[in-house]
């Protein structure tokens, strides 16, 4: 039983003396963890309430909490880890060579995200604006975190990626609510100016997207030896632009046709001695 008693009580001066070199170490490192763990929810419980305070877009929310939160929470592990007396530098080495790796492999995903980021905070566009973008036009359908999903005026689905996006030049016809529609016409100088003005007005007046509290511009802008030619500038709401666009094309062409209005005639020089033209010999 000597023997037994022995090992036994070893054992137990093993475990005081782990516990009187460890144990505080230990005690601090949960209570290190527990705090830790609880300062992170704090943390983006009142980011989440920022973000909802300035409205940034319910799609990035979710996101950049659980980024934030997993960012804090490889903070708290690393400081548990350095209280229990772990070496933390080889760590933070090979979380920095893995976070390189990763970063280079997805580097154009990442610049997609961030464009996608930026767009859906600062929002130069909105999901239903007509916008001209990478040389598409068309109506934006969704902006997801990635890409943007833009459906043109022939029912085609374009993906524009958020990095590109993000980093090229985007015209926004829907942005101020109302647009200006500009169109050129040309009408032989054969006819009055006024004339060809008073039929232009017509179609403007007639137009039912045209809106009747702004002033419509008819100008001629320049003359040719064979036609003037027409500014029309017509107002109306954004998403009315190609009903306008092509009801004022439409209306004047078969307006110029009921007042006479003639188009630009062709005409030949001829130089030459053709008096010999016709004679036999």
């Amino acid at each position: 039983m000597e023997p037994s008693q022995s090992s036994f009580q070893n054992v137990i001066d093993q475990i005081v003396a782990f516990a009187t070199l460890y144990g505080f170490k230990i005690l601090l490192a949960i209570v290190i963890l527990i705090v830790g763990l609880w300062l992170v929810n704090q943390v983006v419980k009142m980011l989440s309430t920022v973000m909802n305070k300035r409205q940034v877009d319910r799609d990035v929310q979710p996101f950049l909490l659980s980024l934030v939160g997993a960012i804090l929470k490889v903070l708290v592990l690393l400081s548990v880890a350095s209280t229990l007396g772990v070496e933390t530098t080889s760590f933070v080495a090979i979380i920095g060579a893995a976070g390189l790796a990763v970063g280079l492999a997805l580097q154009g995903s990442l610049a997609n995200f961030a464009g996608g980021v930026l767009i859906l905070t600062f929002k130069p566009f909105r999901v239903g604006d007509l916008i001209t973008a990478q040389g598409f036009t068309g109506n934006v359908e969704a902006i997801h975190i990635f890409n943007t999903i833009l459906v043109t005026l022939d029912n085609r689905t374009i993906i524009l990626p958020n990095g590109a996006l993000s980093t090229s030049p985007v015209t926004n016809i829907s942005g101020k609510g109302t647009i200006r529609v500009d169109m050129v016409f040309a009408a032989g100088n054969s006819n009055a100016v006024d004339a060809v003005k008073a039929s232009i007005k017509r179609v403007v007046d007639a137009c039912p997207t045209g809106l009747k509290n702004r002033e419509h511009d008819i100008l001629v802008t320049k003359l040719t030896e064979l036609a003037f030619h027409f500014d029309v500038r017509v107002w109306c709401n954004s998403a009315d632009y190609w009903d306008t666009y092509y009801f004022v094309h439409e209306g004047i062409a078969r307006q110029f046709g009921k007042d006479g209005i003639k188009g630009p005639e062709p005409s030949v020089t001829v130089i030459g001695d053709f008096s010999s033209v016709g004679k036999l010999k």
